[in-house]
């Protein structure tokens, strides 16, 4: 029999709710939040029914806020319904509730239908979670679990649609700015498809000399060109009963996307230099950061081809447009980096999220993990602090995330502070891109290297921590 629980003082209230609910589940009453609270230790209820006047109480003595009070009342039985109830006079705080994390809210006067309807409808949607979490666990694969983890609901598209496409045949066209993560993506479709056992062969086809890009991706025979000294596989039959990524496909010359096109409508391609046709089995994933429905427009790449790749787009968005993943991404790369460095950093700190979180990002993904990369080997704590970023990124966070001001301390002492914290910063950033050698670092700071010495002392500096490794540019 299910169990369910009332808080309220209003005996008016709770008969309707104890009408709807006898017979079909087992109904306990309570007064006061704490006696209720303390029944959360011995029982595990389907539904708590709360009296928003009580939960109101309840926050101000604790001095506490919805979110917090809804959140650890769900501590003990994360899948415990709340469901606040007023009268019409505090609807604005009972909604206030719903918002902050109770499932659901009655208004006085209450009708037994109405909690009929709102249990039945919480068991209905704990259901289909359930059944979403099964197909969720079933489709993706262990290795990919953390990285489709996002609370973006643009992003979520994005994997929804890897998910419907994936085990298919279809050619994907992954858009996107450089460095959102389209390669990931690739991968993701591929390792999710009924090919994942054959090859993933990426080509960046802007990163090929022009001269060469058909030679890479069709192979060459023999002598068919000075300095083929022998024949040549092309990464096409690399990726036979696999799938082929293109990358940059918008940099590929006019000829070359004729050869495309035939692979796409035929499944054959002839070596440079050859005379034979050579049957593939490869499945197509192109990438581009630019319009190519603008570049086919402009006669800049092929109308046919551009439909031929255009079968399901999908468009990544940058990392700007995704913010609130921000946390979850610099949780991913902090963990890589300690799984491959010798340090332990396990937080960032809230100034330094701050400005992660406000920066622009051009470079998306990749240059955040360059950012944090270099963040990590600067840092000397276990927790990244604003001064181990980029001076740029530190003034976005705000007027206080470098400097924090305490307004008790004299003009004399901020100024000190800041002074301080300016001189660590540079310090830090200096040895990192000397790689902690001090006659370079002491001779482009203009000090010598007795003073560096001193001033390494002063601020806990250690050359050790900037030996071992090449920062990467942000």
């Amino acid at each position: 029999m299910k169990h369910n629980l009332v808080i309220c003082t209003d005996k008016e209230m709770i008969k309707p709710i104890e009408q709807a609910l006898i017979g079909s589940s087992r109904v306990e009453i309570e007064t006061t939040l704490d006696t209720g609270i303390a029944k959360f230790r011995t029982n595990r209820y389907e539904h708590t029914f709360i009296e928003t006047s009580l939960l109101k109480k309840h926050c101000e003595l604790e001095d506490s806020t919805y979110e917090k009070a809804i959140a650890s009342l769900k501590t003990s039985h994360p899948s415990m319904h709340i469901i606040v109830f007023s009268s019409s006079e505090n609807l604005r705080e009972t909604v206030n509730a719903v918002k902050a994390g109770a499932s659901d809210y009655l208004i006085s006067p209450i009708k037994p239908e109405e909690v009929t309807l709102i249990t039945r409808q919480t068991v209905a949607d704990d259901i289909i979670e359930a059944k979403l979490d099964y197909f969720k666990d079933k489709f993706w694969s262990h290795a990919a679990a953390d990285i489709v983890v996002t609370k973006s609901r643009l992003m979520s598209d994005v994997y929804q649609k890897v998910k419907s496409v994936a085990n298919t045949t279809s050619t994907v066209l992954l858009t996107g700015e450089t460095g959102v993560g389209k390669t990931l993506v690739a991968r993701l479709i591929h390792e999710h498809s009924a090919r994942k056992k054959g090859p993933f062969v990426s080509v960046h086809c802007g990163a090929i000399p022009d001269g060469l890009v058909e030679s890479e991706l069709f192979g060459h025979e023999k002598g068919s060109f000075t300095g083929a000294i022998k024949r040549k596989l092309g990464r096409f039959e690399i990726a036979n009963g696999g799938t082929i990524f293109l990358d940059e496909i918008g940099t590929l010359s006019q000829g070359t996307q004729v050869k495309l096109l035939q692979v796409l409508q035929e499944s054959l391609f002839q070596r440079v230099g050859g005379e034979s046709d050579i049957k593939v089995d490869v499945r197509i994933i192109a990438a581009t950061n630019e319009n190519l429905k603008e570049l086919s427009d402009q006669k800049q790449f092929r109308n046919d081809l551009f439909y031929r790749l255009n079968v399901f787009p999908i468009e990544i968005p940058a990392l700007r447009d995704r913010r609130e993943d921000i946390p979850l991404l610099c949780e991913g790369i902090l963990k890589k980096l300690n799984r491959s460095h010798s340090k332990d950093i396990t937080g960032i700190s809230a100034t330094s999220l701050e400005a992660l979180q406000t920066y622009n990002w051009p470079g998306n993904i990749r240059e955040l993990e360059n950012v944090l990369e270099r963040a990590y080997i600067i840092e000397t704590t276990q927790n990244l602090s604003i001064e181990s970023l980029p001076l740029e990124m530190a003034t976005n966070a705000g007027n206080n995330a470098i400097v924090p001001l305490n307004m008790m301390k004299t003009l004399a002492e901020v100024r000190s502070k800041a002074i301080e914290d300016i001189e660590r910063q540079y310090l830090k950033e200096l040895l990192s891109d000397n790689r902690g050698k001090i006659n370079e670092t002491a001779q482009m700071a203009g000090v010598g290297v007795r003073q560096l010495h001193k001033l390494m002392t002063k601020y806990d500096l250690s050359k050790e921590d900037f030996k071992s490794h090449q920062l990467a540019k942000s």
